[in-house]
C-alpha cells in the first residue's frame, strides 16, 4: 500500500497535468488572443482615451482588477464548482435548477435568462472569429502600409478556410493546440518583460486606487473606456462551457500557472511601452515586437487567433445539441467526428450560417475596433446572467445558506452590471448586433419549445387511453403478422396516433409491437444502466421509454439491440419496421401561439432535420403516416 499510493498519485497528477495543458488550446483560446486588441481599443478605439500617464495606470488597474475578480475569483474559483455532473455552460448551469423549487414564475423567467445567455453566445460565435482573425492579420500594416488592402481578403480567406475544414474534426489539428497556445503565452510573458523594464514603475498599476481616480478624471468617457476594458475578460464563459472536456482542477492550474500571469506580464508590457511612446497606442500589442520578428509574429498571432476561433465554433456545435436534445431547437444533422471523444461533432447548417456572418461580418466593419464596438454587450449580458442563475443553484440546488451566497453574487453583479452598463453606450456603434442575433435566436427556441409542447398537448387530446387501446385489441383479436414494429411517441403516456392511424387503415398487427419513447434527461449523461425502462403490457406490446443527457445523441437502433438483449421478443433493428408521424401543420387551430409564430414554427417544422436521419434509422425500415393537425 505505500508503494501504491504514491505511484497513483503521480499518475494523478500527470494526468491532470496534461489535460490542464491541452486546456491552453480549447480554453483559453479566446482570452488568450484578448492582448491583440484589448489596450489598443482603449487609447487607439472609437472611445479613445487620452494617452497620458494617470490614464495608462488607471487602465491597467482595470485590467489587472477585471482579470483577477471576473475570470479568477469568479469564474475559476466560484462558476466552476457549479458542474452538471462534470458538465458547464449555460444549459447545464440552467439544468441544475431544482424544478420543484421556487415560485413558478420566478423558475420560468429563470429559464428565460438562460435561453437568452445561450443567445447571447451565439452573437459571441459570430463574432470571436471575424475580431479575433481580422486583428492578428492587422499586424501585418505594422510591418508595412502595403499590407493595407490586403487585410481584409485574407481575414476572409482564411475564415473560409477553418469553417470548412470543420467537416473534418478537430481530433487531428487538436494535438498541436496545447503546444501553439503554449508558445503564444510565452511570447505574451517574454514580449511583455522586455518592457516592463524598460518602465518598471508600471507595475504601481495593481493599486486599485488608480481605477478609481480613472473614473474620477474622465467621469462618463471612462465609462465608455470600461466598455472597451472588457474585451481583457471575454473567454470567460468558454472557460466554464469546456468544464466537462477538462475538468475543474486541469482549468484552475492551467489558468492560476500559466494563462493569468502571462496576460498580466503582457498587458503591463503594453502599458509600459505607452508610457515610453504614447505613439504606440495604434497598435500596443505589435509595437512590442522587433521589427526583424514582426511578420513571424503576424503569423503565429493569425494561428492563435484561428485555434480561437476553433474552439468557440466547437462550443457552438455543443450548444447547439444541447439545445436539440432538450427541445429548444429543431433536428439537425449531427456528424460525430472522432469515434475516441464524444464531444466532437459537426453540425453542418450551423457551420455554415456561422461562416457567412463571419464573413459578412468583415466585410461590412472591415476593421477590428469597428467589431470591437459590438463584441462587449453579448459577453457581459452573459456574464450576468451566469451570476444570476448562479445564485439560485446554490441557493435551491445546494441549500446554501444566503449569507454565503449573497455576498459573492453581489459583487460579481456590481461587476458584470458595471461592464453591461458601460457596453450599453455603445449600442448605436455596433453593440446592437449581437442583441438583434440574441432576439432572432430566443424568439425560434421559444417558438420552437412553445410549438412542441402544442403538439404534444393536441396528440394527447386526440389519442385514447392506452389499456382502452389494449382492451380492443384483447376483444377483436386482429390479425398479427410476423416481425417487429415499433411506434416512435412523443408523450410516455396515451396511444400514439400513429399506432392509431396504422390499425384503423390497415387492421392487421405485428407479432411484436414497441411503442418507443425518447426523452431528454436534465443531466449531460445517462449511465446505460439507467438508459432503457421497459414495460410489458400484454398481447405482445411493449413500452419502452429512452432517456437521454443533454450531451448525447440518440440512437434507436442502438435502444433495440440494447432492450432485445433484455429478453423480449422484438427482431433486430435491420429486421423491423419503424412507424413515423409526419405533421402537416395547419396555422388555423386555437393553440395559443400569435399568428406569425405558428408560421415560424411551421416553417422551422418543415425544415427540421428528418427524424429518419437524427435518430439513426436504417432508411428502408421506416414508414411515415402523414397526419394533418391544426396549431
Amino acid at each position: 500500500m505505500s508503494q501504491h499510493g504514491p505511484q497513483s498519485g503521480k499518475r494523478s497528477l500527470s494526468h491532470t497535468a496534461a489535460l490542464a495543458f491541452g486546456a491552453l488550446g480549447v480554453v483559453y483560446g479566446d482570452i488568450g488572443t484578448s492582448p491583440l486588441y484589448a489596450m489598443k481599443e482603449c487609447f487607439y478605439g472609437m472611445h479613445a482615451i487620452a494617452v497620458t500617464r494617470d490614464n495608462i495606470f488607471g487602465v491597467l488597474s482595470l485590467f489587472f482588477w477585471s482579470l483577477t475578480m471576473v475570470i479568477t475569483i469568479k469564474y475559476v474559483l466560484f462558476i466552476l464548482a457549479a458542474d452538471n455532473k462534470g458538465e458547464g455552460g449555460i444549459f447545464a448551469l440552467g439544468e441544475l435548477l431544482p424544478k420543484e423549487r421556487g415560485h413558478r414564475q420566478v423558475r420560468a423567467l429563470l429559464t428565460f435568462l438562460a435561453l437568452c445567455g445561450a443567445g447571447l453566445l451565439y452573437g459571441d460565435g459570430v463574432i470571436t472569429p471575424a475580431i479575433s482573425v481580422l486583428s492578428a492579420v492587422e499586424g501585418l500594416n505594422v510591418a508595412t502600409t502595403a499590407a493595407q488592402p490586403l487585410v481584409v481578403p485574407i481575414t476572409c480567406v482564411i475564415l473560409f478556410g477553418l469553417f470548412m475544414a470543420q467537416r473534418h474534426g478537430t481530433a487531428g489539428i487538436a494535438k498541436i493546440f496545447g503546444p501553439v497556445m503554449l508558445v503564444w503565452f510565452v511570447v505574451l510573458a517574454v514580449l511583455g518583460i522586455k518592457e516592463i523594464l524598460n518602465a518598471p514603475e508600471v507595475l504601481a498599476a495593481v493599486n486599485p486606487w488608480h481605477a478609481v481616480k480613472f473614473f474620477e478624471r474622465n467621469h462618463l468617457h471612462g465609462v465608455l473606456v470600461l466598455g472597451a476594458v472588457v474585451l481583457c475578460i471575454t473567454g470567460g464563459e468558454a472557460l466554464y462551457a469546456d468544464l466537462g472536456h477538462f475538468g475543474r482542477r486541469p482549468i484552475q492550474l492551467s489558468w492560476l500557472t500559466i494563462v493569468f500571469p502571462c496576460l498580466l506580464i503582457n498587458y503591463f508590457g503594453q502599458g509600459a511601452g505607452l508610457l515610453l511612446d504614447p505613439a504606440n497606442a495604434a497598435n500596443p500589442f505589435y509595437t512590442l515586437v522587433p521589427d526583424a520578428l514582426l511578420y513571424p509574429m503576424a503569423a503565429l498571432s493569425t494561428v492563435a487567433t484561428v485555434i480561437a476561433s476553433q474552439a468557440l465554433i466547437s462550443g457552438v456545435f455543443s450548444l447547439t445539441r444541447q439545445a436539440i436534445q432538450l427541445g429548444w431547437c429543431p433536428r439537425l444533422r449531427i456528424v460525430h467526428t472522432s469515434s475516441a471523444m464524444e464531444g466532437q461533432i459537426y453540425i453542418p447548417e450551423v457551420n455554415f450560417a456561422l461562416m457567412w456572418a463571419c464573413i459578412g461580418l468583415t466585410l461590412a466593419f472591415e476593421e477590428s475596433s469597428r467589431l470591437a464596438a459590438a463584441y462587449g454587450i453579448a459577453v457581459t449580458a452573459t456574464m450576468g446572467i451566469t451570476s444570476v442563475l448562479y445564485f439560485f443553484v446554490a441557493r435551491w440546488t445546494w441549500n446554501q445558506p444566503l449569507w454565503r451566497v449573497l455576498p459573492p453574487v453581489l459583487v460579481f453583479l456590481v461587476f458584470d452590471l458595471a461592464f453591461f452598463g458601460a457596453n450599453l453606450l455603445k449600442i448605436a456603434d455596433g453593440g446592437w448586433l449581437p442583441l438583434v442575433i440574441a432576439a432572432l435566436v430566443v424568439m425560434c427556441m421559444a417558438t420552437w419549445r412553445d410549438g412542441r409542447l402544442a403538439l404534444r398537448q393536441i396528440s394527447l387530446a386526440a389519442t385514447v387511453p392506452l389499456r382502452t387501446f389494449l382492451g380492443e385489441v384483447t376483444a377483436k383479436e386482429p390479425l398479427r403478422v410476423p416481425g417487429t414494429a415499433v411506434f416512435m411517441s412523443l408523450s410516455p403516456q396515451g396511444t400514439p396516433v400513429t399506432l392509431l392511424h396504422h390499425y384503423k387503415h390497415n387492421k392487421v398487427f405485428h407479432q411484436s409491437v414497441v411503442i418507443l419513447t425518447i426523452t431528454a434527461s436534465d443531466t449531460p449523461y445517462v449511465p446505460e444502466d439507467n438508459r432503457l425502462e421497459i414495460q410489458e403490457l400484454g398481447m405482445g406490446f411493449f413500452r419502452i421509454l429512452a432517456r437521454y443527457g443533454f450531451m448525447e445523441t440518440p440512437d434507436v437502433p442502438k435502444i433495440m439491440t440494447r432492450a432485445r438483449a433484455t429478453g423480449i421478443p422484438i427482431d433486430p433493428p435491420s429486421d423491423t419496421t419503424f412507424f413515423l408521424g409526419r405533421e402537416s401543420l395547419l396555422t388555423t387551430g386555437k393553440a395559443r401561439m400569435a399568428g406569425f409564430r405558428k408560421s415560424l414554427f411551421a416553417l422551422m417544422s418543415r425544415n427540421a432535420r428528418p427524424a429518419t436521419a437524427y435518430f439513426g434509422l436504417p432508411p428502408g425500415r421506416v414508414v411515415e403516416l402523414g397526419v394533418q393537425v391544426e396549431l
